[in-house]
Parts: structure tokens; sequence; C-alpha cells
């Protein structure tokens, strides 16, 4: 497959919009976990983006939530080898009777489905962001990095100047 579109290097603070807009409207974000004796584990789920935090829910005996309980660093990534967004962070889990109910509401508004509501357990797991890195192509490469521990780096810009 040929690529034919003209790739430009966007400035922080686009890369930054497009970023937050794909965490917005996206449904699926590769989830990357380890266990010190079970090794890593890569899967794909549903996801919500509450502005500030990745939510997913998965089933309590799964290899996800198995790994997050013995190791909290997680990956994420979305579906996309072009438009790259990768994120590094902290997961923490909610059994499905304990998740805050402004998270399990926005999750059962976006998929038309509530686990609460399931036989079986649920957990949800909410990853805050440490690191996310966003590029298009090799132009963007050297810049990728647009949070920083914690922080956009937009708003690190803004507030150092």
């Amino acid at each position: 497959m040929e690529i034919t579109e003209t790739v430009h290097r966007r400035p922080a603070e686009e890369r930054t919009r497009d970023t937050l807009e794909r965490l917005t409207a996206e449904r699926d974000v590769w989830v990357s976990t380890a266990h010190p004796e079970h090794g890593p584990h890569q899967v794909p789920l549903w996801f919500v983006w509450d502005g500030r935090a990745v939510w997913m829910c998965t089933g309590a005996g799964s290899a996800t939530v198995r790994n997050v309980r013995a190791e909290s660093r997680v990956r994420l990534s979305l579906p996309d080898t072009f438009d790259v967004v990768l994120i590094q962070g902290e997961a923490e889990c909610f059994p499905d009777q304990e998740v805050p109910e402004a998270a399990a509401r926005a999750f059962a508004d976006k998929f038309g489905w509530d686990p609460r509501g399931e036989e079986g357990s649920f957990v949800y797991v909410r990853v805050a962001p440490r690191t996310v890195r966003a590029w298009r192509g090799e132009p963007e490469l050297r810049e990728r990095v647009v949070m920083r521990e914690g922080m956009w780096v937009t708003q690190t810009q803004t507030q150092a100047s």
C-alpha cells in the first residue's frame, strides 16, 4: 500500500487537540499489561475518556485484571499505525459495584451496555496517563511527546512563559 498523502508536521497544540478528539471519538484501545510470573498480555477493549483518564471494563477473572493488580503500569494504544497515539500510565481496578457512577454511566451511554447489570463480575480499569506520545509519520517523531508527567506539553509550555 502506498501513502500518497503529504504529511506535514503538526505543532504540539494541534497534535494535543487531535489526540483529545480521538480519545473522545474512538471506541477501541489496545491494552498492554505484564505479570511477573505470566509475562506480557495484550488485548483490545472498549474505552471511555473522561477528560482525565481512560476507563475500560473487563471480566473480573481476566488476565488484564490479574496483571494490573500485580503491576499497575500499563501501555495503551489506539488502533492506527499511521496516526499513532501511545499512552503510558498507572491502572487502578474498580469492582463493578464500586465504580464511580459517572464512569459507569459514561461507559453505558457510549456502548449501550452496562456491565453492572450482567451476571458474573466485571472490573472497571482506570488508567491515568503519565506520558502520551502522538505522531503521524516520520516528520513528527522528534517531538512526539504531547504529555509528560501527567501534564500536556502545551500546558507546560504555557505555564513556563
